[in-house]
């Protein structure tokens, strides 16, 4: 990631670069996060404001800085995650499209597929490293491994069943190839559903303009002593 030339500049990426990691952050989270005073934390939030860098949102609820207007949560523009992406973007655009002129469209998904292998290669590694992450978790960390600052969000019980948890990726190293090719997105839901063994939606897309990759991934239903009785008389 490039900055203008100032000696602020590794402080001011490691700020980027937590936004990236975390999502959108507060000031005051931020500083915590970083060790750094919150007036340091503003400064660079400023500059990274007036560079078009990141912008300022309602944080969610809950999120107050005591009395007053509830914080600001600051989050990475599309400039912002240019500048994390990688320089062969262009590159990487122009041989999908020869592979797509030379051997059509089963030759972009078949590597698009072939892209994602390390999802089922390394699934099963990070689960018997450690046995106490939840399948989803496990996912997190082999994204992660690849670049993209991936996390779990629990999601809250409905009706007493299962939990639901959607996997979050922050980041996504391939989203401007993926904009004009979709089939990279289809092809990682797919292979998230195949080491899962069940039926996964993805809900949003950097690639397509959304701030975080979301992949919602239902819980496993649970039944009541009730309905294990009706099924057993």
């Amino acid at each position: 990631m490039e900055f203008d030339g100032t000696h602020d500049q590794p402080t001011r990426e490691r700020v980027a670069r937590s936004i990236l990691v975390n999502g959108p952050s507060t000031a005051a989270a931020l500083a915590e996060r970083l060790a750094l005073t919150p007036a340091a934390v503003r400064r660079h939030l400023d500059q990274l404001l007036e560079e078009g860098a990141v912008e300022a949102r309602e944080a969610r609820i809950g999120a107050h800085r005591g009395r007053g207007r509830p914080a600001k949560a600051f989050a990475l523009t599309e400039t912002g995650r240019d500048r994390f992406d990688q320089q062969y973007d262009d590159l990487a655009v122009q041989a999908l499209r020869f592979v797509a002129e030379t051997g059509g469209e089963d030759a972009v998904r078949q590597f698009s597929r072939r892209r994602v292998a390390f999802i089922q290669e390394r699934f099963e590694g990070v689960r018997q490293a450690d046995p106490s992450l939840s399948p989803a978790e496990v996912l997190a960390e082999v994204f992660t491994a690849q670049g993209y600052a991936a996390s779990v969000r629990h999601l809250p019980l409905v009706d007493g069943r299962g939990v639901g948890e959607q996997l979050c990726q922050q980041h996504c190293p391939v989203a401007h190839v993926a904009h004009e090719f979709p089939q990279l997105c289809e092809a990682e839901t797919e292979a998230i559903s195949r080491v899962l063994g069940r039926h996964v939606q993805r809900l949003a897309t950097i690639a397509h303009g959304d701030g975080v990759c979301t992949t919602c991934i239902p819980g496993q239903p649970t039944t009541t002593a009730n309905e294990k009785e009706r099924v057993t008389s």
